[in-house]
This record gives structure tokens, C-alpha cells and sequence, in this order.
């Protein structure tokens, strides 16, 4: 959700695919498909651990809580969880939307 200039690729594919869901939902919805995504904030996966030196993990987390507006960061299951929810009659009437497991840090982010 937030680009950066250290990581063009990544930063583009992300903005791709809200785009993507917009598109997807708008053209399936007279099928009454419904098309959300799902855009989650830092979760220690091992894509965090490939960037982050071992050496420097738990301060670069201690850093990564500060700037969190909930003080925390998302686990695996806090994303499942929305996507259920997403899938689930309860959020029926939802289609084309992006839709945050952040902390708040796209709120809070400066750019």
C-alpha cells in the first residue's frame, strides 16, 4: 500500500492488484461474484527473515511495533481471519474493496 523507492517492483505489483480487484469486481459482479483483496501490513514471515539480517530481527520488530499506531503487527491468522470474513455471507454486500491488516499504519504513514 506504500510504495518505496527501494523497491519498485514490489511497490507497482501492489497498486496492480487494487486495481485489478476494482476492474475483476465491476465485471463479475452481475454475476453476483464478489472480488476483494486483502492488504496486509508486516507479518514475521520468512520474507521478513530473507530481508532482515537474524543478527538485527528482534530491534528491527521493536522498531516496526513504534510506528504501528496498535503498538503490534499482524500474525498469519489475523489476515485468514479477513479473508473468511470477506468470504462470508455476513460480508455480503461488499465487492471491490482493499482492505487492511495493518495496525493502522497506513493511517499513520507519512508519505
Amino acid at each position: 500500500m506504500v510504495g518505496s523507492s527501494r523497491s519498485l517492483a514490489y511497490s507497482m505489483s501492489k497498486s496492480m492488484i487494487d486495481q485489478f480487484t476494482r476492474c475483476v469486481a465491476l465485471d463479475l459482479a452481475p454475476k453476483q461474484v464478489r472480488v476483494n483483496s486483502v492488504n496486509p501490513g508486516i507479518i514475521l514471515t520468512e520474507m521478513v527473515r530473507n530481508i532482515v539480517p537474524a543478527e538485527h530481527l528482534d530491534a528491527f520488530m521493536r522498531e516496526t511495533y513504534k510506528i504501528y499506531p496498535l503498538g503490534k503487527v499482524a500474525e498469519a491468522v489475523d489476515v485468514a481471519k479477513m479473508i473468511a470474513f470477506l468470504a462470508s455471507s455476513e460480508c455480503s454486500f461488499t465487492t471491490g474493496t482493499r482492505n487492511t491488516v495493518d495496525s493502522g499504519f497506513h493511517v499513520a504513514c507519512p508519505r
